[in-house]
């Protein structure tokens, strides 16, 4: 017998009387809002899509970063060991107790990671003075311990109350005014500057105090800052702070010159001085600005005694300097060619290959959490020396299952943390699911013109 279906509109039922309908049966149409006045849809009766598509999308990824930077910040502020929460963990290198393993790098004590050796880290930040050859790249130096190595500083004097860096800075208390001729002589193996084929650079930072003097004739300024014995040859402060450059011409007559007139070097802050001789000019810098160039001369009336000497004249007697210096570095090289401005250190001067390994890495200590295949992580970093670059200098890699699987994150830049200190982010990065969170960090291309110095990092999971 054939089933009739008759419509009827005037058949009002309630939900009681409306039998469940197989979703299958539903497949086209909307139900009047009106219809539904109470109860629930089952489970499945409403596709993902349905909800899905009237739904704005969160993306918590700036608040977590903001969360991970604050605990850098406050863990640094309160010079925090490593620690951990349910969902982070935050080092700021403290004390190396979060650290696992090392190859070819070093905590330092001033709160970084880097690839320079111990052997040259625990006093990396008292290096007064540099001597480089550019050729064999052999290097001495002296630090703030006042011991001495194959260079020696003569009458020397050590001080903690200036220092740019570190806990001391050279001292020179005993100007012309007070009638004693200090000699501060670097002797050793030191490059004959008279001829103009051998190219050198000096660097230093200078706190001048105190001017002596008002005699007019230039060849007594007071307060030599540099000069090679015995040849006349110096680097003075005229008695109204102006600098000037002494030299032979080829003439024999001494020849006083000034890089640009309009420079004084100020008294009571740290000044940082660069002086470049080229074959046939010496250029300057102060505080990174280029100020200009004088002529080179042969110095053909004197022979250099191989001594550099810091705060007195050229001969040794008098026009002594009064303050304090630091960080000196003296290269057997053109250090710096062209115009341009440079940028000032803001860590001392380092020594090229001098116990900095090219490549190194270190990885954390596990963190025990709940098993996750979703990691990310800030890091804060600072180049201390050259300019690194990221995912290539500084490469960082993120595990879940203690280190048997590393994946390598790309990470990308934020703004800077603070002055010199810049930060690094990656997010949600895919890795093998696991409870033993660890991450790595790989340093490549350090060398004394290149090294980059891990600061902090919080690890996301």
């Amino acid at each position: 017998m054939a089933i009739i279906k008759v419509a009827n509109r005037a058949i009002d039922l309630d939900a009681a009387e409306i039998p469940n309908i197989d979703a299958s049966k539903i497949t086209t149409g909307n139900f009047d809002a009106s219809r539904i006045g109470s109860g629930t849809f089952a489970d499945a009766r409403i596709a993902a899509s349905n909800v899905s598509q009237h739904a704005t999308s969160f993306d918590d990824n700036k608040i977590v970063n903001d969360i991970s930077t604050l605990a850098i910040r406050q863990a640094s502020n309160e010079n925090k060991g490593a620690y951990n929460t349910n969902s982070m963990y935050v080092d700021v290198f403290q004390d190396a107790t979060g650290i696992g393993t090392q190859t070819n790098t070093n905590r330092n004590a001033s709160e970084y990671v880097s690839s320079v050796s111990s052997a040259v880290d625990s006093s990396y930040s008292n290096v007064h003075f540099i001597y480089e050859d550019s050729n064999t790249n052999s290097t001495n130096g002296q630090s703030g311990s006042a011991s001495t190595t194959a260079l020696t500083l003569n009458d020397q004097s050590f001080s903690t109350t200036q220092k740019k860096f570190g806990t001391h800075s050279l001292y020179f208390p005993n100007g012309r005014g007070t009638g004693n001729t200090k000699s501060s002589d670097f002797t050793g193996t030191i490059p004959n500057i008279k001829d103009l084929s051998n190219l050198h650079t000096l660097e230093l930072f200078v706190y001048h105090t105190h001017r002596n003097g008002s005699n007019s004739n230039p060849a007594y300024d007071d307060n030599a800052i540099w000069a090679i014995s015995d040849t006349y040859t110096s680097i003075n402060i005229g008695d109204s702070g102006r600098l000037r450059m002494m030299q032979y011409n080829s003439s024999n007559s001494q020849v006083y010159q000034t890089w640009d007139s309009n420079y004084y070097l100020p008294l009571n802050t740290w000044t940082h001085l660069v002086f470049v001789w080229g074959s046939s000019t010496v250029k300057f810098w102060a505080d990174g600005t280029y100020k200009g160039s004088i002529t080179r001369y042969a110095l053909s009336s004197a022979t250099p005694a191989n001594s550099i000497r810091f705060g007195c004249s050229a001969n040794g007697s008098g026009h002594t300097f009064d303050g304090y210096m630091d960080s000196i570095r003296w290269t057997n090289a053109e250090r710096y060619t062209g115009t341009s401005n440079i940028t000032v250190p803001t860590t001392p001067h380092y020594p090229n290959n001098l116990n900095v390994n090219a490549t190194g890495n270190f990885i954390s200590n596990a963190i025990t959490t709940s098993s996750t295949n979703k990691m990310g992580a800030i890091i804060t970093y600072q180049d201390a020396q050259g300019t690194n670059t990221l995912n290539t200098d500084i490469v960082l890699q993120l595990s879940a299952d203690n280190g048997s699987n590393f994946t390598t994150a790309t990470m990308t830049a934020m703004p800077d943390f603070a002055s010199g200190i810049k930060m690094a982010k990656v997010n949600d990065l895919s890795v093998t699911a696991g409870t033993q969170l660890k991450y790595k960090i790989s340093f490549a291309n350090q060398s004394g013109s290149k090294e980059a110095r891990i600061r902090g990092v919080s690890l996301q999971y």
